[in-house]
């Protein structure tokens, strides 16, 4: 696919007031916060907006959702999911936004918008309890979920720069 034709949704999730539920979201700040990205990538923080988030789809070719995920591992240990893999890696729901995920592809796939390819890039989360801040073991990882999030991209054809 030419690099012109081609749009990318980086799309940050979570509830930044429950400690390691808001990973996604702190994720995509840093991302935005230490690189420069081309003009056909578009970074949101979708928080917990589940449904509403179905007009950013539109349009979009490649959807990269960032996102706590419960998978019974290790806290702190990545996950990747990838297409028909996403619904069933999210079995278990931490909160509305997961419910909203699933049920936002579902709905794209249906009205025929959803991207060629989606990733999901997360980490089991240690802490979800009220607070602002991410566990340590969580904070700890967090340089290398961002890390895996930028690899992802570079594999899709971005080129990004860090910023200085």
């Amino acid at each position: 696919m030419a690099t012109a034709l081609r749009r990318i949704l980086v799309l940050g999730l979570g509830n930044i007031l429950l400690g390691d539920e808001g990973l996604g979201v702190r994720a995509v700040e840093q991302l935005e916060t230490h690189y420069i990205l081309p003009p056909e990538v578009q970074v949101i923080d979708g928080g917990v907006a589940g449904l509403d988030l179905l007009p950013y789809l539109e349009g979009v070719t490649h959807l990269l959702v960032v996102d706590a995920v419960q998978m019974g591992v290790a806290p702190g240990t990545l996950v990747r999911l990838a297409d028909e893999a996403i619904p069933q890696g999210l079995p278990v729901k931490m909160s509305l936004h997961q419910v909203g995920l699933q049920e936002l592809l579902a709905l794209a796939r249906l009205r025929d918008t959803l991207p060629e390819q989606v990733v999901v890039w997360g980490m089991e989360p240690a802490v979800l309890a009220p607070g602002l801040e991410l566990s340590p073991t969580v904070a700890a990882g967090l340089e290398r979920l961002v890390t895996a999030v930028t690899d992802e991209l570079r594999g899709w054809g971005v080129i990004m720069e860090p910023k200085p």
